[in-house]
């Protein structure tokens, strides 16, 4: 007896039970029954049964001792061999070097604290991958002071894989709150987390023109922007030896003093934007006139009080709505306000010009509208007027924006230029990076001030592996792949997805009809593949144990061979 396969043209093909005899010369087929209706692994079982196989269970011959979690890890280790990361870290091999690079790839797969971390990866691949599995979180503790000690060699490596002499280089600062009261860089400043009364320490992130990071600082969380700045242009020149470069920073770091301290600075250029009281200043001068918006949305200009610079309007209809709206929205939350103020006044409640004039400050305070009112307050009354002529010349203001630079119009477009200073967001990108639950760098709860840099230096590192990931995963996202068009586009109109871009949003799917994903739900769906640690079934103990993987799905291998592509130098 034996299986026969029968084609059935357009159908499904006939699978027949059959034996066979020979009349004469004829060979004659008799068929003793159609197992059309079997799975094709029950017609195996019984193809392998008439050829005389034994059968068994896999579970009566193997046994899966344990399994851990292994395509997320492999896939982040993948990212971190394109980008050579563990020579990054130190040229040779060590225990320090293998917890640094373990503690790199926990970060962008589950931030959580050290103690947290050992346990955690307990359940994957990476503590035996990285040789690390006995690691405490003493010994994380000690790795991160030895990282700190090699921040200055690993950061002048970064930049000389994305600085280049005379090229860009982006400069923002941030916060983080802190847990504690015990660290000496943990101090009261301008708190951009929402955490009114809370201790904080400030960060820069220097990076190049795409937002790749370079090197990070830590200063006192009472330390003002601008002070940051000068030490970030000695250490380019000094630590990574770039004599020339462009030095980009929004109006509150670059401020007026620095730039008169970078013009005495041969090689040194920068791009930054003017404050809004300096705007109205050319306005009321007529250097800056606003009815040539009416032809353009920029055009370029100079003024006597700043020599040697150039100076390139812009106008974004768009924003304009927007602030008009908010204004509109914050003077009227702000008369409604006062008007219960002045009914309390009328009704006797509230009396004496002290406490009339406490809480009107705290509805003008809350709602920042003071300057767009005139206040009369005596002792039995209350009164305002908003200025309207105040509010229609702050109103003509809405949307506009100027750039200054000192670089020549040889050396760069003016639309060039705004394109430049929008590249900004690259490293407020990172910020939210930091801050979210990409790398959770906040709350800080060291209370060492070395251990405060090395956490932050640490969450810097697994931001530039998590950045490479994120552009080679690209195709496989929600995230605009024409990257081109940006240099092309008009650079004050509204930014415009491309239609690859809207459709994928649209359809959430791609074009071979497979699901889009976000960064982070493309990683879990590694979690899939698993790593089992498998033995013969006997009775001895020293039995010999093997690994086997889940052998990735199609969509799975797709996100392995993108990050493939990566390159240490992109």
């Amino acid at each position: 007896m034996y299986i026969d396969i029968v084609p059935n043209r357009g159908s499904k093909p006939a699978i027949l039970l059959r034996e066979t005899h020979r009349e004469g010369e004829k060979v004659i087929k008799h068929t003793l029954a159609n197992l059309s209706s079997l799975s094709l692994d029950q017609v195996e079982a019984i193809r392998r049964i008439l050829k005389g196989e034994k059968l068994v269970q896999p579970t009566e011959l193997f046994e899966i001792i344990s399994s851990a979690q292994h395509g997320i890890v492999e896939a982040v280790l993948t990212a971190m061999r394109q980008l050579e990361f563990e020579k990054l870290i130190a040229s040779r091999t060590s225990r320090e070097r293998d917890l640094v690079v373990a503690m790199v790839a926990a970060r962008i797969m589950e931030p959580d604290s050290k103690l947290a971390t050992t346990r955690w990866w307990q359940n994957t691949t990476l503590p035996d991958i990285m040789g690390v599995s006995d690691a405490t979180e003493v010994d994380l503790y000690e790795a991160m002071d030895w990282l700190l000690a090699r921040q200055d060699i690993i950061e002048k490596k970064l930049s000389g894989r994305h600085l280049t002499e005379g090229g860009l280089v982006l400069y923002d600062l941030t916060s983080s709150y802190f847990e504690g009261k015990c660290c000496p860089l943990a101090a009261l400043g301008h708190n951009r987390d929402g955490k009114k009364g809370k201790l904080q320490v400030n960060y820069g992130l220097l990076t190049d023109s795409r937002g790749a990071p370079v090197a990070v600082s830590v200063f006192k969380g009472n330390t003002g922007d601008p002070k940051t700045l000068m030490p970030q242009v000695e250490m380019i020149r000094k630590k990574f030896g770039i004599t020339e470069m462009v030095l980009i920073g929004d109006r509150g770091m670059i401020s007026q003093k620095h730039i008169n301290d970078l013009k005495g600075q041969d090689g040194i250029n920068w791009i930054t934007a003017m404050k809004s009281s300096a705007i109205q200043k050319l306005v009321n001068g007529d250097a800056l006139q606003l009815g040539l918006f009416d032809e353009r949305n920029l055009f370029e200009f100079t003024d006597p009080d700043y020599p040697g610079e150039r100076l390139i309007a812009c106008r974004n209809p768009e924003l304009a709505k927007q602030r008009d709206h908010k204004r509109q929205a914050l003077l009227d939350a702000t008369n409604k306000e006062l008007d219960k103020v002045k009914k309390m006044v009328e009704s006797g409640r509230l009396k004496g010009k002290d406490q009339i004039g406490v809480r009107v400050g705290k509805v003008v305070n809350k709602y920042k509208m003071a300057k767009h009112l005139t206040l009369e307050i005596l002792d039995n009354s209350f009164n305002w007027q908003v200025k309207e002529d105040k509010v229609t010349e702050e109103g003509c203001l809405d949307g506009v924006y100027v750039i200054r630079t000192s670089l020549s119009r040889d050396r760069i477009s003016s639309e060039d230029t705004v394109r430049r200073y929008k590249d900004l967001s690259q490293v407020e990108q990172a910020f939210r990076s930091f801050k979210s639950i990409d790398l959770e760098v906040r709350p800080i709860q060291h209370h060492l001030e070395n251990r405060v840099r090395a956490h932050i230096f640490l969450c810097m590192l697994a931001y530039y592996v998590k950045l490479h990931m994120q552009e080679a995963l690209r195709p496989l996202t929600f995230a605009d792949e024409d990257l081109e068009a940006k240099q092309t586009r008009d650079p004050v109109a509204p930014a415009k997805r491309s239609k690859k871009a809207i459709e994928k949003a649209r359809t959430k799917k791609l074009k071979d009809g497979t699901k889009v994903h976000s960064f982070q739900t493309l990683l879990n769906s590694l979690n899939t593949i698993v790593r089992n640690v498998c033995r013969y079934k006997n009775e001895e103990s020293d039995t010999p144990v093997f690994n086997m993987e889940t052998t990735p799905s199609a969509n799975q291998q797709k996100i392995f061979n993108l990050l493939r592509t990566i390159k240490c130098t992109q």
